[in-house]
């Protein structure tokens, strides 16, 4: 006997209104069905039938890399019962299914753990919850005893039916074999004409086999997503709840409804998060970092002590120790900051790496450049990487001073201790403890008066043709 999921990912998403299947519609920066496929792994299943349907070109493609899957194609929609039929050929008859769906993404293990140690032999178990308001839901209807009866959905429930507060999520977890059996004997006769996967249990009922309910602790972890506006709720649950995680950690985040995490934050201590930061992919804080507000971070490292000043964006970059950086400042992917490293408002570093105690405090491009340490950037230099159609790099050794307004034209070196001069424009490497400047010589023109409009010659008339 093993454990067996099938994830149900084989709807349209009408509602949703969009050509990307339902199922890749993203919540915390991951794919719905990407992030229900990680909490299914996490039960160590020994296999995860995805059953699909609507865009599995797309789905296919965009999930190629997922393990210990069987795909199932269902070629038409015709409800969850069937969906779930099309995958029971691929399991054993003393094997346990558990169904969960693609389009709840907020579903934990420790839930699903529950629903699995809570079937009966030879019977079925579903997940319940409990809403203040369950428009749209499947409710539970128990007998006098308070025991499960059966499940009516929303559109076939009566009046009195319809004030049931407990509704069915979907998930459920039954033997193969009983549940084989009890598909077979399902029809549609309903007022959507499908195959519904809840009329197994009313049937079991009636069969005489032990059909119990599981209610999730956290009601909110069961929502799925059928429209955008759905789409928008369960993304606001899930960034409330990693803020929550990473407060309980120790982390401020100065007010916790204003951060969005699209992948992986790792924080150390005493990690400061201030307003509308912006977390994606996998991110790693040190100790008493500081990231100001505005800030979008992706796939970096932020070394101890450093602070991002607001308004700063950081791709695929690594800083080290007591780096400050912005406000306004653009790191993107390649660039590495040794300690102490300072760049200002309105710096913009591509595959750079700026050597320890290095400084550029504004308007500046550092692109394909290594920079040793101790250098100072002046205002307004450009490292000249692009010829229209090579890119070329540009060395500067260590304890480098370079004026306002300079041009480094790659590919060239800068030796040791070089001085080079506001406005000069560098095309040849220069040799270490050189001063460098290139300018065109003054002018000075004494007596000069700027022309002003009265100085202007009057316009003549035109000459005209007798």
């Amino acid at each position: 006997m093993s454990l067996q999921i099938f994830l149900v990912a084989a709807g349209k998403g009408t509602r949703m209104r969009s050509d990307k299947p339902k199922v890749l519609h993203e919540i915390g920066g991951q794919a719905m069905l990407r992030r229900v496929y990680n909490t299914a792994c996490g039960l160590r299943p020994a296999c995860i039938h995805i059953v699909y349907g609507f865009g599995g070109d797309q789905i296919r493609a965009s999930m190629s890399d997922l393990k210990n899957v069987d795909w199932v194609y269902q070629a038409e929609q015709l409800g969850t019962g069937h969906a779930v039929r099309q995958a029971m050929p691929n399991v054993k008859y003393d094997d346990i299914v558990l169904v969960i769906y693609g389009d709840t993404p907020l579903l934990s293990v420790t839930t699903l753990g529950r629903m699995v140690a809570a079937v009966p032999d030879g019977g079925l178990a579903v997940l319940t919850a409990n809403f203040s308001d369950p428009t749209g839901f499947g409710r539970i209807v128990r007998d006098s005893a308070g025991a499960f009866d059966r499940i009516v959905e929303q559109k076939d429930a009566s009046p009195e039916e319809l004030k049931i507060h407990e509704i069915n999520t979907g998930v459920c977890v039954a033997d193969a074999g009983v549940l084989r059996t009890m598909l077979n004997t399902i029809g549609r006769d309903n007022a959507q004409h499908e195959y519904y996967l809840t009329d197994v249990f009313s049937i079991a009922r009636r069969c005489g086999m032990p059909v119990v309910t599981v209610t999730a602790d956290d009601p909110e972890e069961v929502l799925g997503v059928n429209s955008c506006l759905q789409q928008a709720k369960v993304e606001k649950i899930y960034q409330r709840k990693v803020a929550e995680k990473l407060m309980t950690d120790g982390v401020t985040i100065i007010d916790p409804d204003r951060i969005n995490i699209r992948g992986n934050l790792t924080c150390g201590r005493d990690v400061v998060i201030d307003i509308n930061a912006v977390f994606i992919g996998d991110v790693v804080l040190g100790d008493r970092v500081t990231v100001g507000p505005n800030c979008v971070l992706k796939d970096c490292e932020i070394g101890t002590d450093s602070v991002i000043s607001p308004c700063t964006v950081i791709e695929g970059s690594k800083l080290g120790r007591h780096v400050t950086i912005g406000p306004f400042a653009r790191l993107r992917p390649g660039c590495e900051l040794k300690d102490e490293v300072h760049v200002g408002n309105f710096v913009e570093c591509k595959n750079a790496t700026l050597g320890e105690g290095t400084k550029s405090g504004h308007l500046t491009y550092l692109g394909d450049a290594t920079l040793g340490r101790g250098v100072n950037i002046g205002a307004g230099t450009i490292t000249c990487n692009y010829d229209g159609l090579h890119k070329f790099k540009t060395v500067i050794g260590d304890d480098v001073f370079v004026g306002s307004d300079t041009q480094i034209v790659a590919p060239v070196t800068v030796g040791d201790g070089v001085t080079i001069g506001a406005g000069t424009t560098v095309t040849k490497d220069i040799s270490d403890d050189m001063l460098v400047i290139t300018r065109a010589p003054r002018r000075d023109i004494p007596d000069w008066k700027r022309p002003g409009k009265k100085d202007r010659a009057p316009k003549q008339p035109e000459d005209k043709q007798e």
